[in-house]
């Protein structure tokens, strides 16, 4: 059996995307329920040389973007990370999400072969798509998901796995 590349991708991506977006939703109310900052959530990390809260879903989004992007010819859009609230993430979310809505299919036919480099300053990687996908886009797109669920869980909100894994498991 083959499973496209298409639904390796984009429908992950955005259902990644909605858990992050039913995340932030139960933060804001941990955050009114609490009387705490939301910015205070915003800016929390695990550790001190970790990304805080808005740089993960910074990164979830430019993931799910760039992967496609790097697989097609269609071209992601850019977004600056400059969101310091709960509305500029959600907005953020929103957008990558319809970003993602607009990609066919057909956009992704042939891309498990497309070759793929992606080059950071002291290395760099060449896939094939598919091997980017698994082994790159994936782990590294529920690196970000995952890390944004234990930032909010340390700073006490009232999540657990169901809600990491999502309504519709």
């Amino acid at each position: 059996m083959t499973v496209s590349m298409y639904k390796l991708s984009v429908p992950v991506f955005i259902r990644g995307l909605r858990v992050l977006a039913g995340l932030l939703d139960k933060a804001e109310a941990h955050a009114a329920e609490k009387k705490m900052p939301l910015e205070d959530l915003v800016n929390a990390r695990l550790a001190p040389d970790m990304l805080p809260l808005s740089g993960q879903i910074q990164r979830v989004s430019d993931t799910a973007k760039n992967a496609i992007a790097r697989l097609t010819d269609v071209a992601a859009p850019s977004f600056p990370d400059v969101e310091t609230s709960f509305a500029e993430l959600r907005e953020r979310i929103a957008k990558t999400i319809a970003f993602l809505e607009t990609v066919k299919p057909s956009d992704l036919d042939g891309s498990e072969t497309r070759e793929v480099t992606l080059t950071f300053p002291k290395m760099k990687f060449t896939f094939a798509g598919d091997d980017y996908v698994l082994k790159f886009a994936l782990p590294n797109f529920f690196f970000h998901v995952a890390t944004t669920h234990d930032i909010l869980r340390n700073q006490g909100v009232g999540i657990g796995k169901l809600d990491y894994l999502g309504a519709s498991i």
